[in-house]
């Protein structure tokens, strides 16, 4: 049994939830997503329009597998349309800033030139302090992803600690040479 595909998921009253054939329609006022349900799988119940259940037809090693993953999709589809998801990226190191041009996030991160990062749709980024970022939108995955990307720009460097990374993230420093 999956642990977590047992517990029911709760909606805001903000939240509309409907189901057109095996398609999750999920709208709240931050965004709308939908999300793919196999049917032949899954029974799927939504109780008055407050609570959601999945549970598998038949329980055998491939739906034990999916049933805790389509819950899971399904719980951050309405936590994201309902509050949102945001994470914080802090640049450090001498030099690094960034900067909101236009539709673009233009970083300094100690190169010999600027890289202008494109904001996809879906994706507010706000530039807090010129070395702090916030990351924030609907979709939990795409949330991730810019994060993951922006970070790739300039790895976490393991002597000084230079890089982007996220906010409370631990880096194991390296101890430098010694005489």
């Amino acid at each position: 049994m999956s642990k977590i595909g047992k517990i029911n998921i709760s909606i805001p009253e903000k939240v509309k939830v409907a189901l057109a054939g095996s398609i999750l329609n999920i709208e709240g006022p931050l965004g709308k997503k939908s999300i793919d349900i196999d049917l032949e799988t899954f029974n799927l119940d939504i109780k008055d329009g407050k609570e959601i259940s999945i549970k598998p037809k038949k329980i055998d090693q491939n739906t034990k597998r999916l049933w805790g993953m389509k819950r899971s999709l399904i719980n951050n589809a309405v936590i994201g349309s309902s509050k949102g998801y945001e994470k914080i990226l802090e640049l450090v190191g001498v030099g690094y800033r960034a900067a909101i041009k236009g539709n673009q996030l233009n970083l300094q991160l100690g190169y010999s030139h600027d890289i202008n990062f494109d904001i996809p749709e879906g994706i507010k980024i706000v530039v807090e302090k010129q070395t702090t970022l916030k990351i924030a939108g609907f979709d939990k995955q795409q949330v991730g992803l810019v994060v993951s990307k922006i970070k790739t720009l300039r790895k976490i460097e393991p002597y000084k600690g230079k890089g982007i990374r996220e906010k409370g993230q631990y880096v194991l420093k390296k101890e430098g040479k010694k005489k």
